[in-house]
């Protein structure tokens, strides 16, 4: 297809800048749906399994009943045939609730099922982040879900730009670090790896996961556990995880240049790149 975007919906191929999906469908309405973004490499998706996993825990937390993983993973097959060679880019597997109610109740159709693909650029060396004065809820009912309900995110990262950032980082509403709009966060004291752990309300990452364990099995110390929001700028390194950051150290925090040196992170960086290499489904 010609567009830079190849989208494929409920079984076809379509043009995704054209109308496809029913102005009823709960995940326009009210955003009643799971969502997942992988990363391409050389026209095969990095660890497919484990996104399949967390998009159907994801429909689970929400209660949508009746997906279809073999459907939607011929949507995947049809746009990477459709798009051609494409050595880096990204892919969304979206499953909203369906046609619907315009209100909270659900209709009894079926699912809806999109699949996009976008080439993708590499990105900078480093992230710069800004903090934002709203709370994730670690305690809401979508908490550790990935949604399509992504208004907070659109808020938080204009905000972010706005200060000269490219991620806007959250805290919980206990005033512990949590997350970024798309991200995960992680810091660095005295050689050691920190994260908050997953009941603080941050996502349970592919990339988060990956990066925990194979830093663990490369010998690397890792510990899940509860952190003031001034980790960000009293530790010795900060990096971010995600499916195309990859492990991405981070040069600013609200403007504020940390420092250069990033042994831990690199460290980080290596080992997962070493496991990307040895299959594409970890």
């Amino acid at each position: 297809m010609s567009s830079a975007v190849t989208t494929w919906v409920n079984g076809q191929l379509v043009d995704g800048a054209r109308p496809s999906i029913a102005a009823v469908d709960h995940g326009i309405t009210v955003g009643d749906g799971a969502f997942e973004s992988c990363k391409i490499i050389d026209g095969r998706v990095f660890a497919p399994s484990r996104h399949l996993r967390r998009l159907e825990r994801t429909l689970d937390g929400l209660g949508l009943d009746g997906f279809d993983a073999e459907r939607l993973m011929a949507g995947v097959d049809a746009v990477l045939e459709a798009a051609g060679p494409m050595p880096l880019g990204r892919t969304r597997w979206t499953v909203t609730g369906g046609p619907g109610p315009f209100g909270s109740d659900r209709g009894e159709g079926p699912l809806t099922y999109v699949v996009g693909l976008v080439p993708a650029q590499p990105l900078p060396s480093h992230g710069h982040l800004a903090t934002v004065p709203w709370t994730r809820n670690e305690r809401a009912a979508t908490a550790g879900l990935k949604t399509t309900s992504y208004a907070d995110n659109v808020i938080a990262l204009a905000r972010a730009r706005a200060h000269g950032a490219d991620e806007a980082i959250f805290a919980n509403t206990r005033g512990e670090l949590c997350e970024g709009t798309g991200s995960n966060v992680f810091v660095v004291r005295d050689g050691v790896i920190l994260t908050p752990p997953l009941d603080s309300g941050c996502l349970a990452g592919v990339t988060r996961d990956l990066t925990i364990a194979r830093c663990r099995e490369a010998g690397m110390e890792v510990r899940e556990e509860a952190l003031p929001m001034t980790a960000l700028t009293d530790s010795d390194e900060v990096f971010l995880t995600n499916t195309m950051r990859d492990v991405q150290p981070v040069g600013s925090v609200d403007g504020r240049e940390l420092g250069t040196a990033t042994p831990v992170t690199d460290r980080a960086a290596q080992v997962f790149a070493a496991k990307v290499e040895e299959g594409m489904d970890p």
